[in-house]
């Protein structure tokens, strides 16, 4: 069986384009962790489920492994800085970025398009990456705007919306 090479499977998947999102946990001892996933997918509507993957590598998933909740913030298209600070933030991601406490007590960004709260229900290892799914709890639709997004391996703009 040919299996498909790592550089043209992430060609081909650049070709469908994604909303960007934070993710977000308070760690053992209360600090804020976080990080920008494009994995970002509705799973059921009832109960309301949805997923994103963390590569297994990536130092960040021990933390969330160890979450009962996690926030989701969706970025607006103006916010491209929020995800290059959690995609590739040194130190504190959290350092001068707005936020605040959802119900569940997890981080979520003030200056989002949407957010959602969700219970962990499970994590399930999937080849380099974990999936984690997650009950919504709580979602909001704070702000208006059009949504950052990325396509092709670059952020990209709305521009036909934009005119309606």
């Amino acid at each position: 069986m040919v299996v498909l090479d790592p550089t043209q499977f992430r060609k081909v998947c650049g070709r469908f384009a994604t909303g960007v999102a934070v993710a977000t946990i308070l760690d053992e001892g209360g600090t804020p962790k976080g990080l920008t996933v494009n994995s970002f997918v509705s799973v059921s509507l009832e109960p309301p489920i949805i997923s994103i993957s963390i590569e297994r590598a990536a130092s960040i998933r021990e933390p969330f492994l160890k979450a009962n909740a996690f926030g989701i913030s969706v970025l607006k298209e103006e916010d491209q800085w929020l995800s290059e600070r959690f995609a590739y933030g040194e130190g504190d991601r959290f350092e001068g970025v707005s936020w605040q406490s959802g119900q569940l007590g997890v981080p979520l960004l003030r200056e989002a398009l949407a957010t959602m709260e969700c219970t962990v229900e499970r994590h399930i290892e999937v080849g380099d990456h974990t999936l984690f799914l997650g009950e919504v709890r709580f979602g909001e639709t704070p702000k208006e705007g059009l949504p950052l997004v990325f396509y092709a391996s670059a952020y990209q703009r709305l521009e036909r919306l934009r005119d309606r």
